[in-house]
């Protein structure tokens, strides 16, 4: 869902996109987002820049600005190439559904060496799977369980996460930050 702007949001709802110094967003998934206090802090500690802003302002009694809504570092962060081995990066990864069957409910993940064998828990040994296919293979080895992986695992890149992030939007987007979030935009010529 795209939210335009309103004067009468509540401030809770007025996150600010995070771009690193090059104008991407630091991450897609989950989307770099800044609470609103954290947003107007960093402007006045002169380290963002205001790319874009809601309509909504905050007040003081001598002070008045309109909440940024896309921010952009003045520094570049220079992104890791790999990330981190989580859950949630092995799911997106796998882009949230069962490598065996495709099934998108009940996630878990599963080792194809099991660690009862030895087996080690990294990008290259875990896959996506729902409960069923997971406890359908059980603690045999992959090569014997007779079940077929849509992909083999790989250690992914923070590019391949975010490639794959970007089929996956959160509910929350403003119009503002439409010019820097790369699903469904419509190009100009």
């Amino acid at each position: 869902m795209i939210i335009t702007s309103s004067e009468k949001v509540p401030l809770e709802k007025c996150p600010a996109l995070v771009l690193n110094a090059d104008f991407r967003p630091l991450s897609y998934y989950p989307l770099s987002l800044w609470c609103w206090q954290d947003a107007v802090k960093s402007v006045f500690l002169e380290r963002v820049s205001i790319v874009s802003n809601y309509r909504r302002k905050i007040r003081s009694p001598s002070f008045e600005m309109k909440l940024p809504s896309v921010i952009a570092l003045k520094n570049f962060v220079k992104p890791s190439e790999y990330p981190s081995f989580t859950r949630f990066n092995v799911f997106l990864r796998d882009k949230f559904s069962c490598q065996y069957c495709g099934e998108k409910k009940d996630l878990t993940f599963d080792h194809l060496l099991p660690k009862s064998k030895g087996g080690v828990t990294d990008w290259e040994n875990v896959v996506t799977a729902c409960s069923t296919c997971n406890v359908k293979k059980g603690g045999r080895l992959y090569s014997a369980s007779e079940m077929r992986l849509y992909k083999k695992p790989f250690r992914p890149t923070v590019d391949d996460l975010h490639q794959n992030g970007r089929n996956f939007p959160p509910n929350f987007l403003h119009e503002s930050w439409m010019d820097y979030l790369y699903w469904d935009v419509e190009l100009l010529p």
